[in-house]
């Protein structure tokens, strides 16, 4: 088993055993655990009463954070003709379309969400290989295959995340970064709950929220009661 550093060891003795702790006291208590050099993320993960091996009851979508992920996402977009231009005004960060298809193909991936009009997605789907396993494949469900650029685009910037179910029914996802004030990860973090709460499938039975942890990059996780 691997042994962690001094610096998780001390951040693991500000958490008490057992304790469950309310989302105020848990984004404050994050927040001393990150310790690293660098400007840390906080990760929210949610472990579900669903399992993702069912259609029905897998859990996916997307949501806009109120106070973003204090990271800037480069975004990429499929199109042609008048939404080239657009993408570009709208601040996409790369436009194109064959000629973009061909980059990836021999390796390119230096974008972090993909785009796409409509009409672009049968050229799109070249890349299903290359772009689903990494999670970068336009979606209509997450908002990234629309012919409103604009709002898809200007959502990315300010702080849209994905969440996914994994094979064992978990979400992860980020909510902002050490460096926030508590306050604005707690409204970040209450939006990704509520939102679960909102997408809960029909189909999921019993208790829906079994488990709540936030962490740092490098620290230790820190449990929050499932209220």
């Amino acid at each position: 088993m691997a042994k962690h550093g001094k610096k998780y060891q001390d951040a693991a003795k500000l958490i008490e055993a057992e304790k469950k702790y309310t989302p105020t006291e848990a984004m404050e208590l994050v927040k001393k655990t990150a310790t690293a050099k660098f400007d840390e993320t906080i990760e929210v993960h949610v472990r579900l009463g669903v399992d993702p091996k069912y259609a029905d009851q897998q859990v996916r979508g997307a949501v806009v954070l109120p106070h973003g992920t204090g990271k800037s996402k480069r975004v990429l977009v499929f199109a042609k003709g008048e939404k080239v231009k657009e993408a570009e005004e709208a601040g996409a960060d790369f436009v194109g379309s064959d000629e973009i298809v061909t980059k990836i193909q021999g390796g390119w991936l230096d974008f972090d969400v993909a785009v796409a009009t409509p009409d672009m997605m049968g050229t799109v789907g070249r890349l299903g290989k290359i772009l689903g396993p990494r999670g970068l494949m336009p979606n209509p469900k997450l908002g990234t295959v629309t012919m409103d650029l604009n709002k898809a685009i200007a959502e990315i910037k300010a702080g849209k995340v994905e969440y996914r179910t994994d094979k064992a029914g978990n979400i992860h996802c980020p909510i902002g970064k050490a460096s926030f004030d508590s306050n604005k990860l707690e409204e970040n973090y209450k939006t990704i709950i509520d939102t679960l709460v909102r997408v809960r499938p029909a189909a999921a039975k019993g208790q829906y929220l079994r488990a709540i942890t936030v962490s740092a990059t490098m620290g230790p996780g820190v449990p929050v009661a499932v209220n």
